[in-house]
């Protein structure tokens, strides 16, 4: 029981009684189920999210009003730059800088928008609104399908603790970028990757996992990271057949598009290449600090920035390596989730892109890796932080908004918040007596691990002096504030 357990969930139930009673009836309510409270819940927060992006729905951003309102998303200008109101298709009409089902996702959102405009246009009894509107309101309703099916996921891999799913229905992470770009679509399909992992389905996983990839490149780090724990674990075969699936999955799906437009196929390889650093990266504020005199220096339009792209790679490279030492190394093996958060964080901070919405991705893991409302929702807070200050950011000065030196101080927050974040859920990787997951109920290892959950070591780094840990025998403690309030 959350409220019993977390002291933030705790006194958030002041407000409807208090904490669940010694007496109170469990497990006998007929509808509200706790996938469906945490899918209400969801719903709410998608409600206010679009409330939020309502006044730039239909195409008007006269007065920056994008800005202003904080209603920004990328599906309203790429509409008419792509020429999806004129049926016109991503990759073969028009260049498109996303993955392959990024783009079949656009295309899908416009034909269901254009079927609307003729009905309506031959109807007259539904609402008439511009083409651009008609297919922001679509998007976002797959969108907000896309975030149903996360918390369905998420619940499922909490094992015994489903009250966790409702971390993600009431994210503010979810509340502010559910409909900025399309990653909803990439975090439904890797959340469902790791849910069919988790029941011992590796090809399943690895099909989903090959299609996430192919909507967004983030889920090939959790391949890197099933290697690791596979490794540790003797289970590399089960590895095999889940990446063997995934790269039959992405083939599939990119093979045809590659051969009817292979040039527009490839501009996000390269368009992924020529990018200077994003104004959120660490690698920005550098270069500002330092007035472009480090890495590649100012750049000409279209130039590829050479030192940064290399520099970025060894960051990240030492980030993998970083993460593998310690997934085998660890006294337990760690969680499939604590290993894909600290990675796929480590990347966001490592890389020279990342974008505000980008923050999805970390959402399922954290919730995950370490359940716990307070530290999960003051990185939240500093999420929506950098949304504010980048809104404003943009807005200029000259119209009313921020120096760049705030926007940077907004960032930099968020940023120690993601590694405060890191640092915890290491913590809870060396010290597993203090991982809340495994020490809420006895005999609990991974709910998420799939042929890992309980599998004992094959492969582990050991320093002199350290002694053994079996994963299958991980240490228990009773969990803290079990004895309910007396109500």
């Amino acid at each position: 029981m959350p409220s019993w357990t977390d002291p933030v969930a705790a006194q958030a139930s002041e407000a409807v009684g208090g904490p669940w009673g010694r007496h109170a009836v469990t497990g006998r309510a007929w509808f509200w189920t706790p996938l469906r409270v945490c899918l209400l819940f969801a719903t709410c927060v998608l409600t206010l999210a679009w409330a939020k992006q309502a006044p730039c729905s239909a195409g008007d951003w006269s007065g920056s009003r994008q800005y202003t309102h904080l209603c920004y998303s990328d599906a309203v200008p790429l509409f008419g730059s792509y020429g999806l109101g004129e049926g016109a298709l991503p990759y073969l009409d028009a260049t498109v800088e996303y993955p392959v089902l990024t783009g079949a996702f656009m295309a899908v959102a416009a034909a269901g928008a254009r079927l609307y405009d003729g009905v309506a246009e031959r109807i007259g009894l539904l609402p008439d609104v511009p083409p651009v509107q008609s297919y922001t309101v679509l998007t976002c309703l797959l969108l907000s399908v896309c975030a149903l099916l996360v918390v369905r996921a998420v619940l499922g891999l909490a094992g015994r603790r489903p009250w966790d799913a409702a971390m993600i229905g009431l994210s503010p992470v979810l509340l502010v970028h559910a409909f900025t770009n399309w990653d909803l679509l990439a975090v439904a399909l890797t959340a469902f990757g790791m849910l069919a992992w988790a029941r011992s389905r590796p090809v399943l996983a690895g099909l989903l996992l090959g299609l996430g990839i192919a909507a967004k490149f983030f889920p090939l780090l959790l391949l890197g990271v099933l290697f690791v724990l596979c490794l540790r674990a003797g289970r590399l075969w089960t590895w095999a057949r889940t990446v063997a699936a995934a790269v039959i999955a992405w083939t599939l799906v990119n093979v045809p598009v590659a051969a009817l437009a292979f040039d527009n196929w490839a501009w996000f390889f390269v368009f992924s290449r020529q990018r200077p650093a994003n104004p959120e990266s660490i690698w920005n504020i550098a270069l500002h600090v330092a007035d472009h005199r480090i890495l590649d220096g100012p750049l000409a339009p279209g130039e590829v920035p050479t030192v940064l792209n290399a520099v970025v790679t060894v960051s990240l490279l030492g980030l993998a390596a970083g993460v593998a030492w310690l997934g085998l190394a660890a006294p337990v093996r760690p969680r499939v989730a604590q290993l894909a958060f600290l990675l796929v964080a480590g990347f966001l901070l490592l890389n020279k892109v990342w974008s505000p919405q980008f923050s999805l991705w970390l959402l399922p893991l954290a919730v995950l890796a370490r359940p716990r409302w307070r530290s999960l929702l003051l990185w939240q807070a500093t999420e929506a932080l950098v949304w504010v200050v980048t809104m404003l950011h943009y807005l200029g000065t000259d119209n009313r908004g921020i120096e760049v030196e705030w926007f940077f101080l907004g960032v930099l927050l968020r940023d120690v918040a993601v590694l405060v974040l890191m640092a915890l859920v290491a913590r809870d990787v060396l010290r597993p007596d203090g991982d809340v997951v495994r020490t809420s109920w006895p005999g609990v290892d991974d709910p998420a691990g799939g042929v890992l959950d309980h599998a004992p070591d094959r492969v582990v780094l050991r320093s002199s002096g350290s002694h053994r840990h079996d994963t299958a025998t991980v240490p228990v403690a009773p969990p803290s504030g079990a004895v309910p309030p007396a109500r």
